[in-house]
């Protein structure tokens, strides 16, 4: 299988099926077709349209099969490979953990807008409006309840890593490169996103890119910026 990504220190939705992949052991070939200047840049969907008929990452071609959007692919997966955990097997948690993950598919347009993903930064807490207010309150009221109801077999929403987890990773970046308080529980859900192998090594991938975009670079003041080839092309200009 490929899948077909975009930046990593941008892309949150290529993030989604990527780590997903890569937690549940998946093997795939990484095609990273970056955008220097903007995701609608024509050369960039030219290029991508290759893999994706709608033009958008992310993209996974199995075969001859193409499939686009980040749940269609989990589903994907899910339905070629029924012995992996990608959603839960218990049908009350399925059915919510398919339901938080479309939420989190077509939702949460304050948070995202206000707080694109960028895994370089670390902004300082502050009041962003009460519409990312309402956005983090219904978020961490999904994982507070996943975690009550079926998270008791591990340390995710719904015990094992599975896709809804993956659904949410990139709102687990922007509440860390945003500073938004967490209740202990979200914080440590939060804590163990980060730690698995797949965010790690994706996180180190992002911080390594060169591409800068100025669109996801947030025009406000920031605490520490992770990436240090700007911080020496910085220090000698």
């Amino acid at each position: 299988m490929k899948l077909v990504i975009a930046n990593k220190n941008y892309s949150s939705w290529s993030l989604r099926p990527w780590l997903l992949l890569t937690e549940l052991g998946v093997p795939f070939e990484e095609v990273l077709i970056p955008f220097a200047q903007a995701f609608d840049d024509p050369e960039w969907k030219r290029a991508v349209s290759v893999f994706s008929p709608g033009g958008k990452v992310p993209a996974l071609v199995d075969g001859e099969i193409q499939v686009w959007e980040s749940l269609a692919i989990m589903d994907h997966v899910a339905d070629t490979r029924p012995d992996l955990p990608v959603w839960p097997r218990d049908p009350a948690a399925r059915a919510m953990a398919r339901s938080v993950a479309a939420e989190m598919h077509a939702g949460f347009h304050g948070l995202r807008g206000a707080c694109p993903m960028n895994l370089a930064w670390i902004h300082p807490a502050r009041d962003r409006g009460p519409k990312v207010a309402a956005d983090v309150a219904r978020i961490t009221t999904i994982w507070r309840e996943a975690r009550q109801r079926f998270g008791g077999g591990g340390a995710f929403l719904f015990g094992a890593f599975g896709a809804a987890d993956a659904m949410f990773s990139p709102v687990v970046s922007r509440f860390v490169s945003y500073s938004i308080a967490l209740d202990p529980v979200c914080a440590a859900y939060v804590d163990a996103v980060q730690g698995t192998r797949g965010f790690r090594s994706w996180r180190l991938g992002a911080l390594a890119e060169p591409w800068i975009v100025a669109a996801d670079e947030a025009d406000e003041p920031v605490l520490t910026d992770f990436r240090p080839h700007l911080a020496r092309s910085r220090a000698l200009s």
